[in-house]
């Protein structure tokens, strides 16, 4: 369980503050049932990190869990407990293969809302009416016609990393156009109708993210007719454009120190060679001098896109990309699962539709130190089909269906079942992570009173990297290693700003939603 981070938790439980330490938001243990954890030995040890895992698919709680999951809930509930969360996950050390805590039923509640008797009590039910090895977690009007927003190429264009911010790509950040200081992320891209007399190309993304609820009503909206105002939507918000522009001003002030290298060493090996013909000398100025045109061409490069992205977009206007034309109430379907989404209406004029720049739905996984093969493509026995993406840019084709993401067909390192996941959004850009086969129950608060529960799936991050989202990734597709679909991200768990958990609505179940709103609607065509 965990808490606001109060100091008291370890008069009760000792491990308050290391049985959780080095997940994502350093949650603190209320109380945790069964074997201590391991710990690392002498006095000047230091604390084991921890890193959350995916239970494997194969487990056999995986078919038990919604009955157990329910049930959980339902006692909390009787117990006035204000629970957020039932999660299922496992546990490891940092760098280990294996894990040591194969199943943690990890539950949420509010901060301080729950004596720690309550909160043991609580626990010990659970693992003698359930399974073993609980814990009791608490977590705390017309746009103007702006400059169009720039194409990904990355076999053209240099510096994709860089660029792809400022394209009409999946994984776009997008924010309110009168609030863009409330920022998220754009899923996939959807025609409205297969007539090609209408030509209207909608961006999926959360309704909280169209509609950010401090500033608008749960009511939901639909945009119908041309007298109605329309609620625009800006490419790159606040954050989001700052985080662009000035990686872009680091990345060339990093290689203008990289020419003072070149340059110092040039006149020194000119005067080797003056003093003697040495081939050594001749050979290496010969690289030198190579090496500092290529460098000066990638500053050049950086600097013509810097210039351009803060001469046509610094005012959000210019970056107005669409407006909001449907978005659903947020609210929980028949089966549980949260329905939070809406669909932005592109403004025609502000991209580029040719083959050549618009590519559909293909996603950006590339990223400084990402391996998709390594990562997505784990176990030596589970490389069939193996290919890493065409520049990149990972084509969405499918969706995976419920029976998969409860019961995933591929293999981790371990060879256990599992479901490796890809993401690009807003906050965290590319990152990985994998989908856990326990959906976790989760309960909102208004801000004490319950207004909502719901099913969620759930993506733990990739061992050894960072969690798998941040706020403002929002609305991002989360999609399979062959660019099936598999959730659409709304929201996450942690005891502080980090992500331990990140929760999703499966896409599978969402699409049905869609489909009742717009009949015609469909995945935006393959590019080629």
């Amino acid at each position: 369980m965990r808490a606001a981070l109060p100091t008291h938790l370890t008069e009760f439980y000792p491990e308050a503050y290391t049985d959780f330490y080095g997940t994502p938001s350093g949650a603190p243990c209320i109380y945790k049932t069964g074997p201590a954890w391991p710990k690392p030995d002498g006095p000047d040890a230091q604390s084991y990190k921890r890193e959350l895992r995916a239970v494997a698919g194969d487990h056999l709680i995986v078919e038990k869990w919604p009955k157990i999951r329910q049930d959980i809930r339902d006692y909390l509930t009787s117990r006035g407990i204000n629970w957020t969360s039932v999660d299922a996950v496992g546990f490891a050390n940092a760098g280990d293969k294996g894990t040591f805590c194969p199943l943690l039923i990890w539950l949420a509640v509010l901060p301080n809302t729950l004596a720690f008797e309550d909160a043991k009590a609580a626990a010990e039910h659970v693992k003698d009416t359930k399974l073993a090895s609980p814990a009791l977690k608490s977590p705390s009007a017309r746009p103007r016609r702006p400059s169009p927003l720039l194409d990904l190429n990355p076999l053209l264009n240099p510096f994709p990393n860089f660029r792809k911010p400022f394209t009409a790509t999946p994984g776009v950040a997008i924010a309110p156009s009168k609030t863009p200081y409330y920022e998220g992320t754009g899923c996939l891209f959807f025609r409205l109708s297969s007539d090609p007399a209408d030509k209207r190309v909608v961006l999926l993304t959360a309704a909280h993210v169209a509609r950010p609820p401090p500033k608008f009503t749960n009511t939901g909206m639909t945009w119908k007719k041309p007298s109605q105002p329309r609620e625009e939507v800006v490419a790159l918000g606040h954050l989001a454009y700052e985080r662009a522009t000035d990686g872009i001003a680091a990345k060339i002030g990093l290689l203008i120190r990289g020419t003072e290298v070149w340059g110092e060493s040039i006149p020194r090996l000119r005067e080797i060679i003056e003093d003697g013909e040495d081939e050594r000398a001749v050979k290496r100025l010969a690289e030198a001098e190579q090496g500092l045109a290529d460098v000066q061409e990638k500053i050049n490069g950086l600097d013509e896109l810097h210039s351009n992205v803060t001469k046509h977009m610094t005012n959000p206007s210019r970056r107005t990309m669409g407006f909001v034309l449907h978005t659903d109430p947020i609210n929980v379907s028949d089966e549980g699962f949260t329905l939070d989404w809406g669909f932005i209406q592109l403004y025609e004029d502000k991209i580029d539709w040719s083959p050549a720049s618009f590519k559909g739905n293909k996603v950006w996984v590339g990223g400084a130190n990402l391996d998709f093969g390594g990562l997505l493509f784990p176990h030596p026995q589970d490389q069939a089909g193996y290919k890493v993406p065409q520049d990149n840019l990972l084509q969405v084709t499918d969706v995976v269906p419920m029976e998969e993401i409860r019961r995933p067909q591929q293999l981790n390192a371990r060879g256990e079942k599992a479901l490796p996941v890809i993401k690009n959004g807003m906050a965290t850009a590319t990152t990985v992570g994998w989908v856990n086969p326990l959906e976790s129950l989760v309960r909102k608060y208004s801000p004490y009173e319950v207004t909502r529960e719901s099913t969620e799936v759930v993506i733990v991050p990739y061992g050894g990297r960072d969690a798998f989202s941040a706020k403002g990734d929002s609305g991002a597709a989360v999609l399979a290693r062959d660019g099936r679909v598999v959730a659409i991200i709304t929201g996450g768990t942690g005891a502080t700003n980090a992500t331990d958990l990140t929760y999703c609505t499966p896409y599978c179940k969402l699409e049905l939603r869609i489909k009742k709103v717009f009949p015609g609607s469909y995945l935006y065509p393959i590019v080629d």
